[in-house]
């Protein structure tokens, strides 16, 4: 589960720029969290605080941001300390999350495609709703479980490929290679379906379980027009849930 992001991490963060991550993973994933103002919030997997400065910028009341990362966390640290927000960055796993208050709210981007088993999967989603106060909401951004990636189209367009090493099956690592100007680097995760999301987010006390689809920005269709994403629409490598607690 914990892939290093250590040496990586000014190159993740450069990475947030792709059109891609700009015109749907940032738009359909803001758009999915709606309106913060007011909300005690919690980034989890937070990296150098991406999100977790969009959503304080958007009235989040209270902001915290978590990420097993050193590494990340100190981008997000020197970046709070260059332009103060308020937010609190802490070193922690997403899989047992240890803090002294609990949230409206709990975003989180790419968190639970790190689970290679069922039962880390399960340990993620009681983390979670652990720290969420009764109602509150789960919202995150995750590669897509509904997607076999042993069979996935080329997203070089987009600035990334996917690849599967070895059989397709429950737990199979899935490796995303993202190209920058200045190079590549490799992350990865792992597959688990659809049906094991929902029982692991049902069994942690979500009572509510919504897939959201993803969705171009208006200003990325205008600017790449709508034959650009046609593939990454087609075969989304990405989807959204919007979970509810009892």
């Amino acid at each position: 589960m914990a892939f290093d992001y250590d040496p990586i991490a000014e190159q993740y963060q450069r990475s947030k720029q792709t059109p891609w991550r700009t015109d749907v993973e940032c738009h359909t994933l803001l758009a999915t969290i709606g309106p913060v103002e007011g909300l005690a919030v919690l980034d989890v997997a937070c990296g150098e605080g991406f999100y977790t400065r969009q959503l304080r910028h958007r009235g989040a009341a209270r902001m915290t941001g978590v990420d097993l990362s050193p590494g990340m966390i100190a981008l997000a640290r020197r970046q709070e300390a260059e332009a103060p927000l308020g937010i609190e960055y802490r070193v922690g796993d997403g899989a047992a999350l240890e803090l002294p208050e609990t949230y409206d709210l709990v975003v989180a981007a790419y968190l639970l495609n790190y689970a290679p088993t069922r039962a880390v999967l399960g340990a993620m989603c009681q983390s979670v709703a652990g720290v969420l106060k009764p109602g509150g909401r789960f919202v995150t951004v995750n590669a897509n479980p509904a997607c076999d990636f042993s069979r996935a189209p080329s997203y070089r367009q987009y600035g990334f490929e996917t690849s599967v090493p070895g059989p397709w099956q429950e737990g199979a690592p899935v490796t995303w290679t993202f190209f920058l100007e200045d190079g590549t680097f490799a992350i990865e995760n792992y597959w688990l379906s659809t049906a094991s999301h929902e029982e692991a987010l049902r069994a942690a006390g979500f009572h509510t379980v919504r897939w959201h689809p993803c969705r171009v920005s208006s200003e990325g269709r205008l600017v790449h027009g709508d034959a650009f994403w046609r593939t990454f629409l087609a075969a989304p490598p990405i989807t959204f849930l919007e979970c509810v607690k009892a």
